[in-house]
């Protein structure tokens, strides 16, 4: 919930007061002796859901206009719901005002003058992710939209009942349209609520801090970076995802609020993905730009706006799959400006794909032993060896999982992102674009091309193993101990032929390739006493 003053709450209160005041003038015939029987207990609900729509349609800016997006469908059903509340009041306007010609439908609505605003509040909940406006509209709906059908009720009379086998067949569909009417929205309403509660806290715990969510220009592009930290004269964090092209900011907070009384945490989504990409798609939409130079200089240039900013003379840096290959790179680069380098999931061997194979080669090993009929695991191989796609990796990855078991099943970065304080259109835009590449091969040559391929040449020929990596500053390597995408074995061969300050290998029982999603808590504790330690 953002506040802030929302030119679309006023205009859709205007559309709802004026033809109110002009009805003050024009009341139906009668109505007056129909407003005596009013249930007391819906016109109290009527009063308090009005007075939590109105202020709240005007005090918070989430209902404004946010651009070109999916969630403009809400809006605009939601304008579509005024532009007929509209059209009603001038049809009543023009009949003979009687009570009959105040309760007609519209389109098939009952009591159209209480259903439609009603309705569009609520949907403006629904578009502007605030739950207040949700509660208010629902509760404003059971008072006033009640108080409504009694009256429709007293002057049409009961409704005829139909046949019995028409009222059954209308009763069970009705009955299905509700059940899913309420799901569907429900859900809304509940992950909202979490946002909205998570935006709280976040709002309370950083009001001495900082909490932001902002652009800056590194080197030629602005990219998206996220900071969040109980007091901004603390040592700064910067957290890398992997991928490439997966960005994290929008749930990293999941296991950063652990140590934002200690840390000033900062995310970024890297060039060419995520937000950065949608802020610069007019410019490079086809991540011409993209390389891992640029991704390269891209940090460094932040490293510097974060040390200036803050006034840190160094940074600390955790990286996590890709973002461990960038993070090493920038912290053997550059020393003076990094006090600690964090390993995630750390990659060591990714030329030719080595560490798939290396899990590949285990997990056949395993089926073996065990008598498993290996075809199409073997297939699978040769599949991808032939052609390296991220199809057939993810096809591969899928016959060599139930070799490489998890005892840490649980993982709450789904939970994590429906109810972030902070995401938005373009952290879903991106995730369905992910999404949707690994549910069609059409897509997914697009998502190689656009994401994949400007960083495979780098990436293919990665091998830290040869590179007698001698880092200045203490190094932790922080892994699941069932993370077979970057094979703990490898990283234990990097332990043994790098050289550091203080070295530390620790591993997450249980955990697979993303522990900080599974045991966020534990993560955090782990990445502290790494911290700590003299």
């Amino acid at each position: 919930m953002s506040f802030g003053f929302s030119y679309i709450g006023m205009i859709w209160l205007i559309m709802t007061f004026v033809p109110n005041i002009i009805w003050t003038k024009n009341q139906p015939k009668d109505y007056e002796k129909y407003v005596g029987n009013e249930n007391k207990v819906l016109l109290a609900l009527e009063r308090v859901g009005q007075f939590i729509v109105t202020p709240v349609a005007l005090l918070f800016s989430d209902f404004n206009y946010k651009g070109w997006n999916i969630w403009l469908v809400v809006l605009l059903i939601s304008f579509l719901c005024m532009v007929l509340y509209e059209i009603f009041w001038i049809r009543y306007f023009k009949s003979e005002k009687t009570m009959q010609d105040f309760y007609k439908g519209i389109l098939g609505i009952p009591v159209a003058g209480a259903t439609l605003p009603v309705f569009a509040f609520f949907l403006l909940g629904i578009y502007g992710g605030n739950i207040l406006m949700i509660i208010g509209s629902v509760i404003l709906g059971i008072g006033h939209i009640g108080i409504h059908l009694q009256h429709r009720e007293e002057v049409y009379g009961p409704k005829q009942k139909k046949k019995m086998p028409g009222r059954m067949i209308f009763g069970v569909i009705k009955a299905i349209a509700i059940f899913i009417a309420v799901i569907v929205f429900g859900a809304f309403a509940f992950f909202i609520a979490g946002r909205n509660i998570n935006q709280l806290k976040r709002f309370i715990r950083y009001k001495d801090g900082v909490n932001e969510q902002i652009y800056v220009k590194l080197t030629d592009q602005e990219e998206y970076i996220t900071i969040a930290g109980e007091n901004a004269n603390n040592p700064v964090i910067i957290s890398l995802h992997g991928g490439p092209g997966s960005p994290t900011a929008y749930i990293d907070y999941c296991w950063q609020d652990y140590l934002a009384d200690q840390y000033t945490l900062v995310s970024w989504d890297e060039r060419g993905c995520g937000r950065s990409y949608y802020r610069n798609a007019h410019i490079d939409p086809d991540n011409q730009t993209v390389s891992f130079d640029a991704q390269l200089a891209d940090l460094d240039a932040l490293v510097d706006y974060l040390r200036g900013r803050f006034s840190r003379d160094q940074v600390i840096i955790i990286g996590h799959s890709y973002g461990t290959i960038l993070g090493s790179r920038y912290a053997l680069a550059h020393p003076e400006k990094v006090s600690a380098y964090i390993g995630v999931g750390q990659c060591v061997n990714e030329r030719n794909y080595f560490g798939e194979v290396y899990s590949y080669e285990d997990a056949l090993a395993k089926a073996l032993a065990n008598g498993d009929d290996t075809t199409e695991l073997e297939a699978a191989y040769e599949r991808f060896m032939a052609d390296m796609s991220l199809a057939n990796l993810m096809g591969l990855r899928e016959k060599v999982k139930p070799y490489h078991p998890q005892t840490v099943t649980k993982d709450i970065s789904t939970m994590a992102a429906l109810t972030s304080p902070i995401v938005g259109v373009d952290d879903v835009r991106w995730y369905a674009l992910q999404i949707g590449a690994l549910m069609d091969d059409t897509r997914m040559e697009y998502y190689e091309e656009l994401v994949e391929k400007p960083l495979f040449g780098y990436m293919n020929d990665f091998n830290a193993l040869e590179m007698k990596d001698a880092y200045q500053m203490p190094v932790m390597f922080l892994s699941g101990s069932c993370d077979w995408i970057c094979p703990v074995g490898l990283i234990e061969e990097y332990m043994d032929v790098i050289t550091a300050p203080r070295k530390q290998l620790r591993l997450m029982e249980g955990c697979g390739h993303s522990p900080q999603g599974q045991l966020p808590e534990e993560f955090s504790q782990a990445v502290r006493e790494f911290l700590d330690a003299p």
